[in-house]
């Protein structure tokens, strides 16, 4: 497995990308907001600092796991070369839906 599509930047998707992008996968972050995304890397950043402070992580991990994170607003480009896709968006029942109808289109296997 190579890289991994999080769809939702908000607590638990930047949660969960900051997971896989520390243990060294490729993560696309994806989210229909540039804001949530960019509050989700902040999010990402801030829980990172503060790894580095208590001396958890150093700076290179810090650093090589935000390079892991790509971010997309567009749902089809952000899973197209995924190879699992983790659904974290918000538990509204017509968002979970529209989510999973594209995600029929954008990766039918």
């Amino acid at each position: 497995m190579k890289r991994i599509a999080v769809i939702g930047a908000g607590t638990m998707g930047n949660g969960i990308a900051h997971v896989f992008a520390q243990s060294g996968y490729a993560v696309n972050l994806i989210d229909i907001s540039q804001d949530a995304l960019e509050n989700g890397l902040a999010n990402i950043e801030k829980n990172l600092d503060r790894m580095v402070s208590k001396e958890k992580i150093n700076s290179t991990v810090k650093r090589a796991t935000l390079a892991n994170i790509k971010t997309h607003t567009l749902l089809s480009k952000g899973v197209m070369d995924a190879n699992l896709v983790v659904e974290a968006a918000s538990e509204k029942l017509e968002i979970k839906l529209r989510i999973f109808e594209e995600l029929d289109i954008a990766c039918p296997s």
